[in-house]
């Protein structure tokens, strides 16, 4: 698409430019240029412990020095399975200055996803919370492990909560005996022992692979995005340029989307590190201790996920807590419901715009401006350098504006590849453009719309229905506060549209009231035949509503009932 037929740059903030200069630098020198300035500021606040940006790089400098003494070389793959705390920033910066390559890993894999992430990546060391070192430990022989270092929530604790906190675990059964054999290391120990000395760089060119971040798998076995230096410095400058009205040296950032996720760990702790914030992280999320700690520290950014801003407006104490100093939110993960973005607001008066991006893109690639014109139910318009198109998925010719069809986005910010699969690379990316598989159109203003993922769209009756819409229309209503629609087989319609609600609380609906509810917003072939009443849906670790996992429940009821039917 050439330049003149970008329409979405009319909406640009006049500060925010089309096109950046990106420096030709490894991501970690943000860390250092930030601690050379701003040596003194706090760069971590985790549970009370507070840590300054001169003590954050000597201890990622001493990880560094103690990785590469154990027999860690550059491109060796370095899992980090670590929640959000110290330990995590530490781990992930060192590997980066080794030229090592981080693979993010979700502390709450089991065994299966474990093991293929770790054969798939060829991965030999992995960082490890204590509390997983068992799960690590079952399948250590079955892959290229060699060295296991274990760390603590507890180990970057202030007095007294570090032994309040070990307590806790052992009158829980939850406390872990870690072995003393070789190949199995104490994250505090070596820390301790290793040199404190500068630490130079070994990454020689933007284009060295930096993260291998794995997709959730949806279609398949989880596949490695091949992430650069150059894809995610660009990620987190795009981002930097969208939010102008941020002070350098100045931010405090809400860390509650876990690193392990693309988002949380571009959006929160590079953009943090970046911009010489304080990184207010918390390891899991928690309503209550997340107002707590708004309240308490005062944020000024809090980039987060729908369900995030859903449960903190829907506390029942939300009253008694202040969250005025949070200026601007970019929610990310999934749809930002209309209602949960007015609710918020209001409560805050800072503004809160949806965004999007997937793995392969660092990941994100759009959002509504904050401060100037924006459309609800968007997820606005491409980043700086970000080319965007619509393309007719039968025709593969490109749509107008209006039209609907298959995103497609091309931007320095795209992957490399997925790790060793070369075949599934060029099936996604041709001639530099990635495939989204979302369904998207873009109006005439340059923003787009998410419709919905290809294959989360149901074809009822011939008719096109999009989950999106349908949620949009049960969110607005009072006693609802979460919905996800999936398609399930019926044997007249193909498909037919089913509702998974959730109701806030000491609040409910009839099915007949909600029916009638639908029926006056809706197409009557969009309306919800089936109605499942919930105390929860299925999330992914991020808050994102896994559809997928409903769907799945929804057909194994439907064989079950079908042997019932046959017996």
């Amino acid at each position: 698409m050439a330049a003149q037929e970008k329409v979405w740059l009319r909406n640009y903030p006049t500060e925010t430019k089309a096109n950046l200069d990106y420096p030709e630098q490894p991501l970690t020198a943000f860390l250092e240029k930030s601690a050379a300035d701003f040596p003194n500021r706090e760069a971590i606040h985790f549970m009370g412990k507070r840590i300054r940006y001169r003590e954050l790089l000597s201890d990622v400098y001493r990880m560094a020095h103690a990785l590469k003494e154990m027999g860690v070389q550059k491109g060796e793959r370095v899992s980090i399975m670590l929640a959000n705390c110290p330990q995590a920033v530490i781990s992930y910066y060192a590997v980066l200055f080794l030229g090592g390559i981080v693979v993010q890993t979700n502390p709450m894999y089991k065994e299966r996803e474990l093991e293929h992430q770790l054969k798939d990546s060829g991965t030999e060391t992995i960082i490890c919370l204590d509390l997983v070192y068992n799960q690590v430990a079952k399948i250590k022989d079955k892959t290229s492990l060699k060295r296991v270092i274990v760390t603590g929530i507890q180990d970057y604790l202030p007095f007294p909560k570090n032994i309040l906190y070990s307590l806790k675990l052992k009158k829980d059964g939850m406390n872990v005996a870690i072995p003393n054999q070789p190949g199995i290391y104490s994250f505090s120990s070596i820390l301790k022992k290793a040199l404190a000395d500068p630490f130079e760089s070994q990454v020689t060119s933007m284009e060295e692979i930096a993260l291998l971040q794995y997709t959730g798998g949806t279609t398949g076995l989880a596949k490695g995005a091949m992430l650069t230096h150059r894809n995610t410095v660009v990620n987190v400058m795009q981002c930097s340029s969208w939010v102008y009205r941020a002070e350098y040296g100045g931010e405090k950032v809400l860390g509650m989307v876990p690193f392990f996720h693309v988002y949380g760990m571009t959006v929160v702790m590079n953009y943090g590190i970046y911009h010489a914030a304080t990184l207010i992280l918390l390891p899991k999320f928690d309503v209550e201790g997340a107002l707590k700690v708004i309240t308490k520290e005062k944020p000024t950014l809090f980039p987060g996920a729908p369900t995030m801003y859903v449960g903190l407006i829907n506390h029942p104490k939300i009253a008694k807590y202040d969250l005025s100093s949070i200026e601007a939110c970019i929610s990310g993960s999934a749809p930002l419901p209309l209602v949960v973005q007015e609710k918020f607001e209001a409560l805050t008066g800072g503004r809160l715009v949806e965004g999007y991006g997937l793995t392969e893109c660092s990941p994100v690639t759009h959002a509504n401006p904050i401060w100037e014109k924006r459309k609800n139910g968007t997820i606005g318009i491409p980043w700086p350098d970000t080319e965007c198109r619509i393309m007719n998925p039968s025709t593969g010719k490109e749509q107008s504006p209006g039209e609907s069809g298959l995103l497609q986005i091309r931007g320095p910010q795209v992957m490399k590849g997925y790790w060793n699969m070369e075949e599934e690379t060029k099936k996604v990316i041709q001639d530099g453009w990635l495939n989204t598989g979302d369904i998207a159109k873009m109006d005439e203003d340059g923003y787009f719309y998410i419709l919905d993922r290809e294959k989360d769209m149901i074809i009822a009756g011939g008719f096109n229905i999009y989950p999106r819409e349908v949620e949009e229309v049960l969110y607005d209503h009072p006693d609802i506060q979460e919905a996800a629609v999936i398609g399930v087989p019926d044997p007249y319609r193909g498909e037919t549209v089913k509702a998974c609600i959730v109701f806030k609380p000491n609040r409910e609906i009839t099915e007949e009231e909600l029916n009638k509810y639908c029926r006056e917003k809706l197409a009557n072939y969009k309306v919800p035949r089936i109605y499942e009443f919930r105390e929860e849906l299925p999330k992914s670790t991020v808050g994102k509503v896994l559809r997928r996992v409903l769907a799945e429940e929804a057909r194994q009821n439907a064989s079950q009932e079908a042997l019932k039917k046959g017996s």
